[in-house]
């Protein structure tokens, strides 16, 4: 499993697991926490999650699936932003932790830019990382202008990763914000690199037959390209979390990238950040 890692020296697996929309349904939840724990066997150790999904649903499923092997995986969690006052991010911080059933989060992050003072979210990220509760912190669906602010307010090097949409046919970011990460050495992560499912085109299918592998394997091969990318598709279904998996070993040339551009060109102008 190629590894990346983050500002503060810590790695984690490329390709990892998400869990939106998990939680949602009670009858769903064992089928949930079994793909969960077969991710983590194939190597996919880095679980995300957050208070949010599924009202935190997703964070007990997540903490039934990591119960045996808690020092094994690195669990990402987030803060809603309207939540993160320095007291506000304390306190969600341990609730989550409490759905969960454990004592620390290995990264915690802002889930997008709010009304409330960055300072005061950084401050509590800080009192939060010296209590041992969370292993780093960082955000979630900012843009440059908003990377900026948060590093003039927390320095440079404090924030270990900035997680946003990113697939084939959501390439906004690689205008300005890949370059801006690239330069700190800010593993990027993409959440929803599949588009959940609903990326459909020839040359997918085409370059698919090539390589023997399914479109879905292409698309997700062509997130993981990058050194400084790490994917976190959700998935349910123990076929798709081996197919993910694999995904990680297929290697696109220059020529399957050249296609791929053509059917999903890449930005030729600044787009606002899409958020889904």
């Amino acid at each position: 499993m190629r590894q990346i890692a983050f500002p503060d020296g810590r790695e984690v697996p490329a390709l990892g697991l998400g869990t939106w929309f998990m939680g949602e349904r009670a009858a769903s939840r064992a089928a949930e926490v079994r793909a969960l724990k077969l991710g983590i066997e194939l190597g996919m150790t880095l679980i995300d999650t957050a208070e949010m999904y599924a009202d935190g649903g997703a964070e007990e499923v997540v903490g039934e699936a990591v119960r045996d092997c808690r020092d094994d995986v690195f669990i990402v969690s987030k803060v809603l932003p309207y939540n993160a006052s320095r007291k506000g991010t304390i306190a969600a911080c341990e609730a989550s932790l409490r759905r969960l059933g454990t004592d620390r989060f290995d990264l915690y992050l802002l889930h997008w830019p709010g009304s409330h003072p960055l300072s005061e979210t950084i401050e509590a990220f800080d009192e939060l990382k010296t209590a041992g509760k969370i292993g780093g912190y960082g955000v979630s669906n900012f843009d440059v202008a908003e990377m900026d602010t948060w590093e003039r307010v927390a320095g440079p090097a404090s924030c270990q990763t900035d997680q946003v949409l990113y697939n084939l046919s959501r390439r906004g970011i690689e205008w300005d914000l890949v370059r801006w990460a690239g330069e700190r050495s800010m593993p990027l992560m993409a959440y929803s690199p599949l588009e959940q499912g609903r990326l459909r085109n020839d040359v997918l299918d085409e370059i698919g037959r090539e390589k023997g592998a399914s479109a879905a394997q292409i698309a997700l091969a062509w997130v993981l390209r990058s050194p400084g990318m790490i994917a976190i598709p959700k998935s349910s279904d123990p076929e798709h979390v081996r197919s993910n998996r694999a995904a990680l070993d297929i290697e696109l040339d220059d020529r399957d990238l050249a296609r791929l551009d053509r059917v999903f060109p890449p930005p030729g102008a600044k787009r606002a950040l899409e958020i889904l």
